[in-house]
């Protein structure tokens, strides 16, 4: 059998492909412990008997958990609908040729960067007496918005300059060269990240049950905290985790598909195709007669 050789690393050979199995096997095993350890520890806790699953048989309940799970997609929502613009807009302001743009640009950007997502939301509750689904979803737009600036910034950035040159050898203009050249070719290199980052705003869309903000924990919450039902914390966190998973997972699917859709548009993979040159016999047409 052979292997292909790397520049980047030695192929390895029969005995350390062996290691490599007995290894994953090994992982394998002690990550098949670990889980039957928790479900074991689960059991003997008594979380799976009845009185503590009967809180989610009531119509009630069912209907708390997908009116928290709904106003947790709303603020989500919000969140991308408004932080994609904003992002948007500060990272073109700290592309600008202009030093007092670029620089106010970024002041805003390191600000609200380096400011504590929970301390904005509280002083947006707070000081600026809001509700609490605009205190949520604000402090989450200038935080996002703010890191997915400089996700679109690096990412333009990252293109080579022959093609910002290139453009305006064409005669393009500066807007021309952005949305026609530099933003397509980057979009496949910061669409991980932008995914990435709506799957942390989505997560901290949890941080709305500290502002009474009947989210989807909020929901859960006040089913652990309900006396009546035995504190079923556990069986609370087995019904509102997986649905959070679900979601970031159906979010990094949706990136995998508009990555795969990107490698097959025109625009990402050079343009349309260029006829082959034919060859030529004889003089030029000005060279003749």
């Amino acid at each position: 059998m052979t292997t292909e050789a790397s520049a980047l690393y030695d192929v390895p050979g029969p005995r350390a492909l062996a290691r490599h199995r007995l290894y994953g096997l090994l992982a394998a095993l002690a990550l098949a412990a670990l889980i039957g350890w928790l479900v074991v520890q689960l059991f003997d806790t008594h979380q799976f008997t009845n009185e503590k699953w009967t809180a989610f048989q009531y119509r009630g309940i069912q209907e708390l958990l997908l009116r928290g799970l709904a106003n947790t997609l709303k603020a989500f929502g919000w969140t991308v609908l408004l932080a994609l613009p904003f992002a948007a807009l500060f990272a073109a302001g700290r592309l600008s040729e202009h030093a007092l743009v670029r620089r106010i640009s970024g002041a805003v950007v390191e600000f609200f960067r380096a400011m504590p997502l929970l301390v904005m939301i509280f002083f947006i509750f707070v000081a600026l007496k809001a509700d609490p689904l605009q205190a949520l979803v604000a402090g989450l737009v200038l935080y996002n918005g703010s890191v997915l600036a400089e996700v679109l910034r690096a990412g333009v950035l990252a293109v080579p300059a022959g093609q910002r040159e290139a453009g305006y050898a064409l005669g393009m203009r500066k807007t021309q060269v952005m949305a026609y050249v530099l933003v397509p070719q980057a979009n496949r290199a910061m669409l991980p990240s932008i995914i990435s980052q709506l799957v942390v705003a989505l997560k901290d869309t949890s941080l709305g049950f500290l502002i009474t903000y009947e989210e989807f924990l909020h929901a859960g919450k006040l089913i652990a905290t309900n006396l009546d039902y035995g504190l079923p914390f556990i069986p609370v966190v087995m019904v509102v985790a997986p649905v959070y998973i679900g979601l970031c997972l159906l979010l990094s699917w949706l990136a995998r598909a508009v990555e795969r859709r990107g490698r097959r548009s025109p625009k990402t993979r050079g343009g349309a195709p260029v006829a082959p040159a034919e060859a030529v016999t004889g003089l030029p047409p000005d060279a003749q007669g």
